[in-house]
């Protein structure tokens, strides 16, 4: 139903990747729930890529990984025909999950320049927030407990990355009716 997008944040169109073709899929994930909207993000999109050799799975936990993969280029992933997927999970306090805050608090990092994603990978960031988690539960949506989603996308931007599509937002209350949708528009952006 078209309401399930009426939570999707759609932030300016700056520096939307173009008709980029995406040869390989780098899907990182911080926590359980995460981990298995991963899991349902990844059996979309593999048949979309030639299989899932072009699909990397990393939890954010992992430092080296992501770093060298995204980054550092030691695995030829940083490249633009490379899509990094965050899923991000917001907990209380607009923290990030125990397992999203090394990757979290690196791309945070204020001693990085500009330059760190430029013409690297395209990025796109699915948000994860409940708010039951907020004291004001009756005015919220998912916009208000997805923090981390939000502060990720628009710093990956700052850092030179190039969004490939819009972030998406959802709310673990209404049942994450949103994270359905969002993969789909993905999926037709992939397919170009």
């Amino acid at each position: 139903s078209s309401s399930n997008y009426s939570l999707l944040h759609y932030p300016r169109r700056a520096k939307m990747a173009s008709s980029t073709t995406i040869q390989d899929i780098v899907i990182l994930h911080g926590g359980e729930l995460s981990s298995d909207v991963a899991n349902k993000i990844a059996a979309v999109v593999t048949p979309l890529v030639g299989g899932s050799a072009h699909v990397h799975q990393i939890s954010m936990s992992k430092s080296k990984l992501f770093k060298s993969a995204l980054v550092e280029d030691t695995g030829g992933l940083a490249k633009p025909t490379t899509l990094a997927i965050f899923v991000a999970q917001t907990i209380e306090n607009e923290a990030p999950t125990e397992d999203g805050g090394a990757c979290i608090r690196f791309f945070k990092r204020r001693t990085h320049p500009e330059t760190l994603m430029k013409d690297k990978v395209n990025f796109a960031v699915l948000g994860l927030g409940d708010t039951n988690l907020l004291l004001d539960r009756q005015h919220t949506s998912a916009k208000d407990c997805n923090q981390v989603a939000q502060a990720l996308d628009l710093r990956l931007e700052a850092l030179g990355g190039t969004r490939f599509c819009d972030r998406g937002e959802s709310d673990e209350r209404s049942g994450l009716t949103e994270v359905e949708p969002w993969i789909a528009l993905l999926a037709e952006k992939i397919k170009g």
